[in-house]
C-alpha cells in the first residue's frame, strides 16, 4: 500500500512524493481531500497496465508531500505548478493527461486550463467545471449559509487551528465518518443539513460501526495511520485560498479546448445534495466533453464504483491519447 514514491520539486522548492508505474503517455493522477496517492490503487494499476505511464502524487500538505507552513503556499497557483514540475520530469517532450477527483479534479480542471500547453485532456471526478464563479466561493457561501447562522464545512474550515484540533483528535473516527456519510451508502440524514454556524464538523454525523463495503481496509488503515503522522494544517490548507484562486483564474480563458472525461454520481452531495445534473451546464465551456453520471454513486467515485470507472476511463483514454 506504501510503495516508495519518487520525489519532484516544484518551482518554490516543496516537494512532491508520487508513485510512477509503466511506459507510454504519462497519465497523472490526483487525489481530493481527505484522501492520499494510494486512492488510486485500483485505478492507476490498470491505467499501466493499459499501456500508460501513470503517477499518482501526493498533493502537497498530504503524505509523503512537502507541507509547507504559510497558507498561501496551498493556493491553486502553486499546486497546478507542482503539476507542471512532475509532468516536465516524467514526459518532456509530450503533454500529460491528468486524472483528478474531489479536489483533485478542481486542480486538474484549473491545470488544463492555465496550461494546455503541458496538458493534453482532463478527466475529472466528481467535480464538474462550470466556468470561473462570479464571486470567490467563501464570498458566495458566506453569504448562503454563515451570514443567515448556518452551518457549512468550508466556512468551519477557514480559521486555522479549529478543525485541526477536532480531526486530529481521532483521524480514523473522523476518515470513518466522513467517507460514509457523503457515499452513495448514507441514508437522509447520515450528513446534517440544518446545524447551526459555530458546530462542529462531526456534530450529527451518522455512520455505521462497519466500514463501507466499497473501502479498502488496507487503505483506510494507512490513510488513518498518515493522517495522525500528518496532521490535517496542509490538507486544509486548500480551503483557505479561495479568494486568490479567483483572483488568478481570472488571468485565463476558462473554456476548456482540450479533450475531457467527467464521471460523477447522482447520489453525490457535491452535485447540489445529488439533486443536479451539471453535465448540460458544463458543454458551454468544455466543448469535447464525454460525460456520465453513474446512478446511486455518491462522492467517492473511483472508490464507489471502481470497475465502472475503469470501464469508462481506459476506452477514452485509448481514444484520446493512444498508448
Amino acid at each position: 500500500m506504501n510503495q516508495r514514491p519518487q520525489l519532484f520539486t516544484a518551482p518554490d522548492g516543496v516537494r512532491i512524493a508520487a508513485e510512477v508505474a509503466g511506459s507510454g503517455p504519462l497519465v497523472l493522477f490526483v487525489h481530493g481531500f481527505p484522501e492520499l496517492r494510494q486512492s488510486w490503487h485500483r485505478l492507476a494499476p490498470a491505467v499501466a497496465a493499459a499501456g500508460y505511464r501513470t503517477a499518482a502524487i501526493d498533493v502537497r500538505g498530504y503524505g509523503d508531500s512537502d507541507r509547507p507552513e504559510a497558507i498561501d503556499a496551498y493556493r491553486m497557483e502553486a499546486i497546478v505548478a507542482d503539476l507542471v514540475a512532475v509532468a516536465d520530469a516524467l514526459s518532456p517532450e509530450a503533454p500529460a493527461t491528468l486524472v483528478g477527483h474531489d479536489w483533485g479534479a478542481s486542480i486538474v480542471w484549473n491545470s488544463v486550463m492555465a496550461r494546455p500547453d503541458r496538458f493534453g485532456a482532463v478527466a475529472a471526478l466528481s467535480i464538474p467545471w462550470l466556468g470561473r464563479a462570479a464571486a470567490p466561493f467563501d464570498a458566495m457561501f458566506k453569504r448562503r449559509f454563515t451570514d443567515k447562522g448556518r452551518f457549512f464545512y468550508q466556512a468551519y474550515f477557514q480559521e486555522p487551528g479549529v478543525a485541526e484540533a477536532e480531526l486530529e483528535a481521532d483521524p480514523a473516527r473522523f476518515l470513518h465518518a466522513f467517507y460514509h456519510s457523503i457515499s452513495g451508502d448514507a441514508a437522509p440524514g447520515d450528513w446534517p443539513n440544518d446545524k447551526p454556524h459555530g458546530a462542529k464538523l462531526l456534530d450529527g454525523i451518522r455512520f455505521p460501526d462497519t466500514l463501507p463495503a466499497w473501502l479498502d481496509p488496507g487503505y483506510f488503515a494507512h490513510a488513518s495511520a498518515t493522517f495522525a503522522r500528518t496532521g490535517f494544517a496542509g490538507a486544509l490548507g486548500r480551503y483557505r485560498n479561495h479568494g486568490r484562486d479567483f483572483d488568478w483564474a481570472g488571468g485565463f480563458d476558462p473554456v476548456i479546448r482540450r479533450p475531457a472525461l467527467f464521471i460523477g454520481g447522482s447520489s453525490d452531495p457535491a452535485l447540489v445534495l445529488g439533486t443536479a445534473d451539471p453535465v448540460p451546464l458544463m458543454r458551454a465551456v468544455v466543448p469535447d466533453l464525454e460525460a456520465h453520471m453513474l446512478a446511486g454513486c455518491g462522492h467517492w467515485t473511483q472508490a464507489e464504483r471502481a470497475a465502472e470507472v475503469e470501464a469508462l476511463l481506459i476506452p477514452w483514454l485509448r481514444r484520446t491519447v493512444p498508448a
